[in-house]
């Protein structure tokens, strides 16, 4: 990546911008946006460890896209190897369909209509059998303890696993019969779901696969207690990608905790943060890093840079920490800070092979949060820092009350905060279509057909506020 001219300053996305060259790539589908960083990721978006962003819905969606979702380090060992089992079951292509018994009630269909971006769930028998959808329609203007079975309907279209056709074959017959919504059956088992955009998307994205073909997903360790033990039983649950997290990591318990999981010789990329300088990355690669992640106080759930002061512009932490990763053959991650597509495709011109994305994905359908709906109708999600008292809460729940009051009282993040659902994005796979896109036209504009060309031939300017102001869209629907 090159400079117009030389920053004076320390900068951030909103401060730069790309300069179009000369480009010979004809189509953005020409270009690949897999990482480069041996995770497997076929997307550079990863959803952050974050209480209020990533559980089993978020990780499974991501991983079918080709990204990543990173489970969060307060979650018991049980539950995680619970969500890594579900997590391995899941078809790559296929979607896990909602499902609902006959003696459930309308109610309960209504509950479960939020947790996917599907317009129906689909009804099994005891047995096991598929028995017929209810869609959102069918539950208007009915009592809401009316059985399930009272509302059911027959499909109007349904695949069978192995006499599946293409995608493409697929798409056109439920865009033909102006079907939202397909069950996919193995003889009268329901295996999965199928919708026109899972199928769009589905020849568009290639999954993130483990060597065995199942979805990926990682889980983070803090650096207190037993991590190496810990580390060692995620990857015995089927993890991929290991984060080991805390907020400053460029500290000695941080190198202690690297040095011991690194000890392990585990089988899957380890990765460890957050640093903002040079000088960060290269001691946490020394001490057993594979991929560093970048980023202090530019989250929108924290307040560690007004409560501290510590931290650094986000686009020129990425572009110092990557310089330092590359020289040591190694790679980074930039955490935060990324708010619309511009500023991911920023962050990987700057040398990032995958931005770390929060409080943005919190506000969809596939985010752990219950969904609400305020006084005007508008659906939202709450979210929190992982510095807050409430993160920290949960984390020191096993303590006794005075050590957990003490450490509630050093809070540097936002505890609740309302993630308001696009009506026309709510889910997780639209935005990852919107930015998406957006990366692959900046790599087409800059004339770069993978990620370390685009770190190569990205030229990069500095503009002044008004500047930024005269990009933005008069009327936005970010």
């Amino acid at each position: 990546m090159e400079f117009l001219t030389t920053p004076t300053t320390d900068l951030t996305y909103a401060d730069v911008f790309l300069v179009p060259s000369k480009s010979e790539v004809t189509s953005r589908m020409d270009v690949d946006i897999s990482a480069d960083d041996a995770t497997g990721a076929t997307i550079p978006l990863v959803a952050a460890n974050m209480t209020a962003v990533t559980g089993r819905r978020m990780v499974e969606t991501m991983a079918r896209r080709g990204g990543l979702g990173i489970l969060p380090q307060d979650v018991p060992l049980e539950v995680i190897e619970q969500v890594a089992q579900w997590v391995k079951r899941r078809d790559p292509v296929f979607e896990t369909p909602l499902k609902v018994q006959p003696t459930d009630t309308v109610l309960d269909v209504l509950h479960l209509l939020g947790k996917r971006n599907h317009p129906a769930a689909s009804v099994v028998s005891e047995d096991g059998a598929f028995a017929g959808i209810v869609r959102l329609q069918d539950c208007e203007g009915v009592d809401r303890f009316s059985s399930v079975a009272s509302v059911l309907r027959q499909p109007s279209l349904t695949f069978q696993a192995e006499r599946f056709p293409s995608l493409q074959e697929a798409f056109v017959q439920m865009d033909s019969a102006g079907v939202p919504y397909a069950p996919v059956l193995s003889g009268t088992a329901l295996v999965g779901a199928l919708t026109p955009a899972g199928a769009l998307r589905s020849g568009m994205f290639a999954p993130a696969l483990d060597g065995a073909g199942r979805l990926r997903l990682g889980a983070a360790v803090g650096i207190n207690g037993d991590v190496a033990g810990r580390a060692a039983a995620l990857v015995d649950y089927g993890v991929d990608v290991l984060v080991v997290d805390t907020a400053h990591g460029h500290q000695q318990k941080m190198l202690d905790a690297l040095a011991a999981v690194k000890a392990l010789d585990l089988p899957v990329p380890v990765v460890a943060g957050n640093v903002v300088s040079g000088a960060g990355v290269r001691e946490l690669v020394a001490a057993g890093a594979d991929i560093v992640k970048v980023g202090v106080g530019p989250g929108a759930m924290c307040t560690t840079r007004m409560m501290t002061a510590v931290g650094r512009p986000q686009f020129s932490a990425v572009l110092d920490c990557a310089a330092a990763a590359r020289d040591l053959g190694k790679h980074i991650w930039a955490d935060g800070g990324v708010r619309y597509p511009r500023d991911v495709a920023l962050a990987l011109a700057a040398g990032a092979s995958q931005v770390m994305i929060g409080s943005w994905f919190a506000g969809t359908v596939e985010s752990p949060g219950d969904l609400v709906v305020d006084a005007d109708g508008r659906q939202y999600k709450e979210s929190f820092g992982m510095a807050s008292s409430r993160a920290v809460q949960n984390r020191t729940r096993s303590e006794d009350a005075y050590s957990r009051a003490r450490k509630a009282m050093f809070e540097e993040g936002i505890s609740t905060s309302r993630m308001y659902l696009d009506p026309e994005r709510p889910s997780v796979e639209d935005l990852l279509d919107m930015i998406t896109a957006g990366v692959r036209s900046s790599m087409t504009y800059a004339g770069a057909t993978d990620l370390e060309q685009f770190r190569q031939r990205a030229v990069v300017g500095v503009q002044s506020a008004a500047g930024y102001e005269e990009g933005r869209p008069v009327r936005q629907s970010w």
